[in-house]
């Protein structure tokens, strides 16, 4: 693989430098050269300068300046050495001491499994043809009982992007991102959670586009907030136009450590409300882990409960058997770990056509020019690309029914919706949950949608 790599990396002069602004450095995992842009005369960015070790001695003499060694704490990455101490103490790399109340570690990720050895590197085209099609049955059979039929389409869209959505100059990818955000302010608009004194808590927020549509209604709503919660810091955050910056506050953590309760700026408003645009796979079950998470007995903060969920799903296939919320209901029907990887798996059908790579796909494709006599039929599979993508829908509305049992044990109303059409997006089915009257006994019937 290394020396297949070598052979692709393109030849660079030796004085790249002074002929180039970008970065030497040959990034392996992107398969291109560093982007970073260089001082002149020089061949590698700041982060690439070439460690101690590879620097001769006569140029560590020449240029101590630009003298790096590689961080103590994590040696991918290296240091002017000069600069070692100060840089030690910010280090991402570094012993964070102390963790704000917030954050408790793996409180999120459920009961570790030890019933799924390496399921997830399961290939789908080499399970026998008996147990494939007998999941690919169970599958049919469990959307016609819980899901079928069940999913209405809520026609909604907030006023306030009209004027966006009228601009012709935005291209198709904006334009859907734009109807995404509308309808699910119109959701929560049409379900009446537009009220005073609420933190929006936005998990994965990503840029923080739908933060920023949502704190501009917040300007006419006294007392509340919108908190994004996400484990990255990413450049060009949408949330940083926002004028008023008592309407944003930006967390950042893993929802996987997120204790919600242990939030001390949540204490400011009577009631929170849970969103998110596109949670991918696991990070939806950490999600409804953290709602749904007790306070700690230790916990000095008493943050207000979740009351209300609307989460645009998206990205089965990185579903997680340890963190998934619908286990019970999975094991209630007879499905597995096993059963669940190559669920999680065939998800992706419903959105990348096959799913397969392009090798397999090609192969597929010259069985089919293949005489029936050459064939092998032990292993047939032969499902055309529509059933594929049927039943890739069905799995992934199957997992995430398993979402909706989950909640109502927890005493939550939830349903399924599709938000906008499918022209829009092909993730066009967002979870809906209320918190029902704690005077009344939550609603656990599977069978009622």
């Amino acid at each position: 693989m290394g020396s297949e790599v070598e052979a692709k990396k393109p030849k660079i002069s030796e004085n790249v430098g002074e002929s180039t602004t970008n970065c030497a450095h040959w990034v392996y995992r992107k398969k291109r050269f560093c982007k970073m842009t260089v001082k002149t005369g020089q061949k590698y960015c700041g982060e690439h300068q070439p460690a101690a070790e590879l620097i001769s001695a006569e140029d560590e003499i020449a240029s101590e300046v630009n003298f790096r060694i590689p961080c103590p704490l994590d040696p991918k990455h290296t240091v002017f050495k000069k600069k070692l101490q100060k840089h030690l103490k910010i280090c991402n790399a570094r012993e964070k001491g102390d963790c704000p109340a917030y954050i408790e570690k793996g409180i999120n990720v459920g009961e570790e499994a030890a019933d799924s050895p390496g399921y997830s590197k399961l290939k789908l085209h080499e399970l026998p043809d008996v147990e494939f099609y007998t999941i690919v049955e169970r599958v049919k059979e469990l959307y016609a009982q819980f899901v079928e039929n069940n999913i209405d389409s809520l026609n909604v869209q907030h006023k306030l992007l009209d004027a966006e959505l009228a601009n012709t100059s935005f291209g198709p990818e904006a334009r859907k991102h734009l109807l995404q955000a509308a309808a699910l302010l119109g959701i929560l608009d049409n379900d009446n959670q537009l009220q005073d004194s609420t933190s929006y808590v936005e998990y994965g927020a990503g840029k923080g586009q739908l933060a920023y549509y949502l704190a501009q209604l917040l300007e006419t709503i006294p007392g509340s907030q919108v908190v994004l919660i996400d484990r990255m810091s990413l450049r060009h955050k949408k949330d940083n136009k926002i004028e008023d910056r008592s309407l944003v506050q930006r967390i950042r953590v893993d929802i996987s450590d997120f204790r919600m309760s242990g939030l001390e700026l949540l204490q400011r408003t009577k009631r929170c409300v849970a969103v998110s645009k596109h949670l991918c796979g696991a990070a939806t079950d950490l999600t409804l882990r953290c709602i749904t998470q007790p306070t700690g007995a230790n916990s000095t903060v008493s943050a207000p409960s979740t009351e209300y969920v609307l989460i645009a799903l998206c990205c089965h296939h990185r579903c997680d058997w340890q963190a998934y919320v619908g286990k019970g209901f999975f094991q209630e029907h007879g499905l597995l770990s096993r059963d669940f990887a190559v669920i999680s798996k065939m998800a992706s059908w419903a959105i990348c056509g096959t799913g397969m790579s392009r090798e397999r796909r090609r192969a597929l494709e010259e069985q089919a020019q293949m005489p029936e006599d050459v064939i092998d039929t032990n292993k047939t599979q032969r499902l055309t690309l529509a059933e594929r993508e049927r039943i890739g829908d069905m799995c992934k509305r199957i997992l995430d029914f398993g979402r909706l049992v989950y909640l109502r044990e927890h005493g939550f109303e939830a349903h399924l919706k599709y938000y906008v059409g499918r022209e829009v997006t092909l993730e066009n089915v967002c979870l809906i949950a209320r918190k029902t009257d704690a005077s009344k006994p939550p609603e656990n019937e599977h069978g009622k949608f």
